[in-house]
């Protein structure tokens, strides 16, 4: 196995390049499920990040982004201790209102102009304190469970520290729009259809979006990923290589809920341009 950290208090090191590693960005990502009545699979919202952006350009996610200091401050100011897991639930409440017009975790008036105002406001660089603050807003943080959390071993141009959550939203009325600069398309769809959909060549999707689908494509019901994620608790997911049959494969932890926990690393389409 090629190690990517060590223990002597000394940066982690790229396990490929063997420079250290720069400090990671914190991000959070919102997996926002939508059951089907009637169907075996609930569907999921993905977005399709455009081509000019650094990180993932061209492919489909889930939406999500960085966490600001905006965020953080928030979560503060709400009485919680951990602000730094309160805050990236803020931010992943954020993130989905900015990308794509859906309000989750929101108490109050959604009426879908109210929304789209608090959008507007958002992309013009308002904080989303002082939006919930003018719309008598109340954050439902608790509504988000914990999914998984993903820090990639390489020292790209940027490192994302991302905590990924889960939360329903079966409101089918309201509807998911575009953000026409971080994305250009959006879609719902079952986890199992996107990976069809990649593995056609008709999405693109990364190594930790693939693994994710494929965890996310057991289930039938947003309540069984819940009892699953909760028979499986969120835990730093930093992958590895190793050689297999004389081929390098990008790998995961196995026991942490993965149904597929590596692949080889020629095959594997990472957030930068290899």
């Amino acid at each position: 196995m090629i190690k990517s950290e060590n223990n002597s208090g000394t940066p982690p090191i790229d396990a490929i390049t063997g420079k250290p590693m720069p400090k990671p960005i914190p991000a959070a990502t919102l997996v926002i499920f939508r059951d089907q009545p009637g169907s075996e699979a609930p569907e999921l919202l993905m977005v399709e990040r455009s081509a000019k952006m650094v990180f993932a350009a061209g492919a489909a996610v889930f939406p999500g982004g960085r966490i600001d200091d905006a965020d953080f401050d928030y979560a503060r100011a709400l009485g919680h201790d951990d602000f730094d897991e309160y805050g990236a639930r803020i931010a992943a409440i954020r993130e989905s209102i900015e990308e794509t017009g859906i309000a989750v975790a929101v108490d109050g008036d959604l009426d879908p102009r109210r929304v789209s105002e608090a959008r507007d406001a958002l992309n013009s660089g308002t904080i989303l304190s002082d939006i919930c603050n003018q719309f008598d807003w109340q954050l439902e943080l608790e509504k988000l469970i914990p999914f998984t959390r993903w820090c990639p071993p390489f020292a790209e141009k940027r490192v994302f520290d991302t905590r990924f959550y889960m939360i329903s939203h079966d409101d089918h009325k309201a509807e998911a729009t575009v953000d026409e600069t971080e994305n250009y398309n959006l879609f719902w769809g079952n986890a199992q259809s996107v990976l069809d959909r990649a593995d056609a060549g008709e999405v693109k999707i990364i190594f930790p979006t693939k693994r994710n689908l494929e965890r996310l494509a057991q289930f039938g019901s947003f309540d069984e990923a819940v009892a699953h994620s909760k028979a499986h608790p969120s835990v730093m997911v930093s992958p590895s290589l190793e050689k297999r049959d004389g081929l390098v494969h990008l790998c995961i932890p196995e026991g942490i809920g993965y149904p597929v926990t590596s692949e080889p690393m020629d095959a594997v389409q990472r957030g930068f341009k290899k």
